[in-house]
């Protein structure tokens, strides 16, 4: 953490009743510096005013070139997904813009396809009955023929058919069957 805020620059927004936090993030210093200046000064410490969800969203993010929308709090540490946890539960911060955008609870997982890695600004994620109507008009906007309603394995397309991001459709029933066909295949 940069440490080049000025005593008195910490001094004036104690005074001011602002959090050490909020102070922390404004100077971009160490808010355990900005408390021992508080206590040096003999200032209570704030009542925790607890954020919303959305507001606790809104803290973690910041606005990067493009329209996109970067995490800046916890990520899973294998993936790197963004997480956020509130209220003692863990919550995806993608389905928090899809929320704000669309105003309902997203189906399946939501991400942006908009090229940028774990992108969550609302206006790039989408659920997966979205990303499932954008790859399907893809797929007629680039000539594409309408989906057989089986594949040829015989699974039902309603069900199981799928568009990658390009528009070409696949099924999801044969790819997860391929999968594990080719997991029990490595285990023998």
């Amino acid at each position: 953490m940069i440490q080049n805020a000025t005593r008195e620059q910490i001094t004036e927004l104690l005074h001011k009743g602002l959090s050490n936090t909020a102070i922390g993030r404004q100077l971009h210093c160490d808010r355990h510096r900005v408390g021992d200046i508080r206590r040096e000064l003999g200032l209570a410490n704030l009542p925790c005013q607890p954020l919303t969800l959305e507001e606790k969203w809104a803290a973690n993010t910041r606005p990067v070139e493009g329209g996109h929308v970067e995490w800046t709090g916890e990520r899973e540490s294998t993936s790197g997904t963004p997480v956020m946890r509130y209220g003692g539960k863990s919550y995806s911060p993608a389905a928090i813009a899809f929320r704000q955008r669309t105003g309902r609870h997203p189906v399946g997982q939501v991400f942006a396809e908009c090229g940028f890695k774990h992108c969550i600004a609302p206006d790039h994620v989408d659920d997966e009955p979205g990303r499932i109507r954008t790859r399907e008009q893809l797929r007629y906007l680039t000539g594409g023929r309408k989906r057989k309603p089986y594949c040829p394995h015989g699974h039902d397309q309603a069900e199981h058919g799928r568009y990658e991001a390009d528009g070409r459709a696949y099924c999801a029933a044969c790819k997860r069957d391929r999968k594990r066909a080719g997991r029990e295949a490595v285990a023998r």
